[in-house]
């Protein structure tokens, strides 16, 4: 009886790993970040690759496979056997997914793309020559590319999704476009959460309105980091813990010297410091921290600023 069962296993093992079809046509599958084995042969199954889901994840487990398909777009065509089908994800993606965080500058986001894709320097260096003057919008996403892709074609596209994710915005903030993207810039570096980020908009909007320096400790990490990497891109500090000397810093993106915006991005904002940047919400704070949990606490005087200061920080 054993017997009869493993024959029939085994027959039914070896047609479900039979190709689907005769066909050579190739096309795209895509394995997304974070999916199971499961779920890869689920897909497989439905897009007619693969003729039994469970058969995949018997092979991959038998055959210890199953921590090596990467994530990405790969090309197959239904007359592959269920072993040539494993072995071409097994053998890497034709593009692979990039996820760029909200809140790099551009250097950091170059560095990014030729971690992933595996590019060398120059890769890097054409990339901040074409991204020039574009840095806020480089829009923070999760990208699919080639190993060869062009420095150009990823600018090019970062920058068209940043329009189209910002298409339907309305600008309510008083301000020019180039000017709420480099409020969103600001909020993307200093808020924690979607809920804050719409009423720090509010306070720095005040600050403005008055003439008051905005006092942006991200602005001033921008100029400090600038300046020490000015001459390279690999191994720097782009985002230090400032000094009281660095609070001091000549440039036009210390805010603490200089009333009224930056001249420019100091990063690249996400879609919710952008909404919060095209739609301050008003209120009469003017100051506001944030406590050694992430919690942001806000206040109306200085002398209520303090109290939070001495309160939340634990400071004197």
């Amino acid at each position: 009886m054993l017997i009869l069962v493993v024959i029939a296993s085994g027959l039914w093992f070896y047609k479900n790993s039979q190709p689907v079809s005769d066909t050579e046509k190739f096309d795209y599958f895509i394995i997304t970040k974070g999916s199971s084995a499961s779920q890869v042969g689920r897909n497989l199954e439905s897009k007619g690759f693969i003729k039994n889901a469970l058969t995949y994840k018997i092979y991959l487990q038998f055959t210890g496979q199953t921590g090596k398909i990467q994530t990405g777009e790969f090309r197959l065509t239904p007359s592959y056997s269920l072993f040539q089908t494993v072995d071409a994800l097994s053998r890497g993606p034709i593009e692979l997914w990039v996820t760029i965080p909200e809140g790099l500058r551009r250097e950091e986001v170059a560095q990014k793309f030729a971690a992933v894709l595996d590019k060398d320097g120059l890769f890097v260096a054409d990339f901040l020559k074409v991204s020039s003057g574009k840095e806020g919008y480089l829009f923070p996403d999760t990208y699919l590319f080639s190993r060869e892709a062009s420095a150009s074609s990823v600018v090019t596209r970062m920058t068209e999704t940043f329009t189209s994710k910002t298409k339907n915005l309305e600008n309510n903030s008083g301000m020019s476009i180039n000017q709420a993207v480099v409020l969103a810039s600001l909020l993307e570096r200093e808020t924690k959460t979607d809920a804050e980020r719409p009423i720090v908009a509010g306070i720095l909007m005040n600050r403005l309105d008055s003439d008051w320096p905005l006092q942006i400790d991200a602005a001033v990490q921008y100029a400090v980091a600038s300046e020490n990497c000015k001459f390279k891109t690999e191994n720097c500090t782009w985002w230090p813990i400032l000094t009281l000397e660095d609070l001091s810093v000549k440039s036009a993106y210390n805010t603490y010297k200089n009333q009224g915006l930056p001249p420019n991005p100091i990063a690249n904002p996400g879609l919710s410091s952008l909404k919060a940047a095209f739609n301050p919400k008003e209120n009469d704070y003017w100051y506001y921290i944030h406590d050694n949990q992430g919690q942001i606490h806000y206040a109306r005087t200085l002398v209520e600023h303090n109290s939070n200061i001495a309160k939340y920080l634990n400071t004197d």
